[in-house]
């Protein structure tokens, strides 16, 4: 059993609590950072975590063997080294950085110091993007040609404004929050990314921002791509990828439809599962030497430095150039 620290605990890391906490043989959390301790002091001792507000004083603590990080996007990579430096695994919610040089950074940090990384990309863990992973890999699409994808979510019309939807965090709209999920599958079903053309059109800011996404893709294998997303509008998933003999294309969590010439479509139903429990888990199982993380610290790189480069579209209205992967 891994002993872990979350530091955070806003929604996102009360969510990772709940997933494993007295559910899980391979993960536990034990203590708890936050900012405001008060605020959150009846769910930290439902769970039995200690609580304090202090980063540095909890990376001394030979009780944890693990740090699962649910803090705004800018702190992640020093946060992450800090860890490292200090022997203990991290596990990093999405986005692992926000430039390229940050998430090498907090890549080679782990690597030095021998510790597992692990970044929150839950959707790698959907029963539809498995599949989906699956039949790209097996060669049923043919020589793969394009990829498309959606993601909409509508969470900033019911939760507080937030460090989420600052500029400062989120310099590519709602691309850190559900986008990224997005940008994660492409890279991990087609590769990395060559260069980008994208706009963000913005009719309101607060209380819930009003945007729409639009980002065109040329990976380095020639594939092109489409990424779409509508923040406000309810949730909703797909990412299609289009080849020589067919397509695949999953909604949401669940459902997978296959298009293949000649033949009739295709849907399959998949029951659902806690992604954050699988995620977690697969954390700990790096952490106690088991199987590799199933994100690869390339993917890790390559999604931040797409995102990079999406944000710098949208600010200078160009196509960027990525350096290669």
């Amino acid at each position: 059993m891994i002993n872990a620290a979350i530091v955070g605990l806003g929604r996102w890391g009360q969510n990772h609590v709940n997933s494993v906490q007295g559910k899980s043989e391979r993960l536990r959390f034990v203590r708890g950072v936050v900012r405001h301790p008060d605020a959150v002091r009846d769910f930290t001792g439902k769970h039995g975590l200690a609580l304090s507000s202090d980063y540095s004083e909890l990376l001394k603590d030979p009780q944890i063997q693990a740090i699962v990080l649910a803090t705004p996007n800018s702190l992640h990579a020093d946060q992450v080294v800090a860890a490292a430096r200090a022997g203990k695994a991290v596990f990093c919610e999405k986005p692992l950085a926000l430039t390229r040089a940050d998430a090498e950074r907090a890549v080679q940090a782990c690597r030095e110091a021998g510790v597992a990384l692990g970044v929150g990309q839950d959707k790698r863990f959907w029963p539809s993007m498995l599949e989906l992973k699956r039949v790209v890999d097996s060669g049923e699409l043919g020589e793969v040609l394009h990829i498309e994808g959606h993601f909409s979510n509508d969470n900033a019309r019911k939760f507080a404004y937030s460090w989420r939807e600052s500029p400062d965090e989120a310099p590519a709209g709602s691309m850190t929050s559900t986008g990224i999920h997005v940008l994660d599958a492409f890279i991990n079903l087609v590769g990395p990314v060559r260069r980008v053309q994208s706009q963000l059109l913005t009719r309101q800011t607060q209380p819930a921002p009003l945007d729409t996404l639009a980002t065109l893709f040329e990976f380095e294998n020639g594939v092109c791509g489409v990424l779409s997303g509508v923040r406000v509008t309810p949730l909703y998933w797909r990412v299609h990828v289009f080849g020589t003999e067919g397509s695949a294309e999953a909604l949401g969590a669940t459902e997978l439809v296959l298009h293949a010439s000649g033949a009739k479509l295709r849907r399959l139903s998949f029951d659902p599962v806690n992604a954050l429990h699988y995620e977690l888990e697969a954390f700990a199982d790096a952490v106690a030497g088991g199987a590799a993380y199933p994100v690869p610290a390339s993917h890790m790189i390559q999604t931040v430095s797409a995102l990079e480069a999406i944000a710098q579209a949208i600010k200078t209205r160009t196509p960027i150039t990525l350096a290669p992967s």
